[in-house]
């Protein structure tokens, strides 16, 4: 079992790494999207959708927002097209007519460019880090209660588009933003944190981190996880060189985003069992489903993703005001 699990993390992890840096921006885009939907599917069938007509209106009403949000800039563009071609004709016409007082005000008026807001997408990750701090706040103090929570078909189904879609927009957001190099860390970090959390438990683990919901998983293990974004933190900051106050910031960064994918595996853990399943699918040999494994990046993804954009927030201020060079 275990060397089934090792082969297929091995081929995944290959395939991820040349996705990552070698892929172009839409292609990286699509295959993910696509990771997503099958991840999707595999949520639908827990969730408690069972005829299949059901399922793929519940993949398309995910690929609606998705196209939105990948052709964004492109849509804005058009609308600036047609805007600025509409006040063109509009004043012509006006010069025409001889309606001097409104061909006047068009010459004084100062209309926005609407891709001055392609930016406006980044507020979108402020709802996922709310929702995944909550999460892991209520599993924390509560676990019987989350276990026992109880939602509607149709609130699991936003919930579900909710977490999935936002997972899959600022990983590609990250990799075009931020770089591949940045990406393939986030992705490092949950690895090694996965790694360390099931090794370290496996060793020392005694005391049960949430038994409710999930026996498997130790203090210990969770200690591990932890340690481990502070050992992938340092580590990235020694190759990079960063300054002791920006390395601060990413050790920092390094273990959040790690206490988060663990709730983050967590909660997927309580849908699971609400579902009476101990694995989300069958596809992978020796890992389960889709979801099984990117879990943890789900919840992961948008907390990292605010405090990268943070960080560099800050260090563009600092540089702007002359407080580091």
């Amino acid at each position: 079992m275990l060397r089934e699990r090792v082969i297929t993390a091995i081929v995944l992890a290959s395939l991820v790494v040349v996705a990552v840096f070698q892929l172009p921006t839409d292609l990286f885009s699509l295959i993910f999207g696509l990771i997503i939907l099958l991840a999707a599917w595999e949520w639908s069938h827990l969730v408690g959708i069972t005829e299949p007509s059901k399922k793929y209106l519940f993949l398309l009403a995910l690929v609606v927002p998705m196209l939105w949000i990948h052709f964004w800039t492109q849509f804005l563009e058009a609308f600036q097209y047609l805007n600025e071609s509409a006040q063109q004709v509009l004043y012509q016409q006006a010069k025409k007519s001889g309606w001097s007082t409104l061909s006047n005000f068009m010459d004084t008026v100062n209309v926005p460019d609407v891709r001055y807001y392609s930016g406006a997408l980044e507020w979108l990750v402020i709802p996922p880090v709310i929702f995944w701090v909550l999460v892991m706040i209520l599993i924390k103090h509560t676990p019987s209660g989350v276990l026992n929570l109880e939602l509607s078909l149709k609130q699991k189904k936003w919930l579900g588009g909710f977490v999935l879609v936002l997972s899959w927009m600022f990983l590609v957001r990250l990799r075009v933003l931020y770089g591949p190099e940045m990406t393939m860390y986030l992705l490092v970090l949950i690895w090694v944190a996965d790694i360390s959390a099931y090794f370290v438990g496996k060793k020392f683990g005694k005391s049960k981190l949430a038994p409710e919901i999930s026996p498997g998983k130790t203090l210990a293990g969770f200690y591990g996880a932890l340690l481990s974004g502070v050992v992938c933190g340092i580590a990235l900051c020694l190759l990079y060189g960063f300054p002791l106050m920006n390395a601060t910031d990413f050790i920092l960064l390094s273990v959040l985003t790690v206490l988060i994918s663990v709730y983050g595996d967590l909660f997927f853990s309580v849908v699971k069992r609400q579902s009476g399943v101990k694995e989300s699918g069958s596809i992978l040999p020796g890992h389960g489903g889709i979801l099984d494994r990117i879990d943890s990046m789900i919840a992961a993804v948008p907390f990292f993703y605010a405090g990268i954009y943070l960080i560099y927030r800050m260090i563009e201020n600092a540089q702007s005001t002359g407080v580091v060079e």
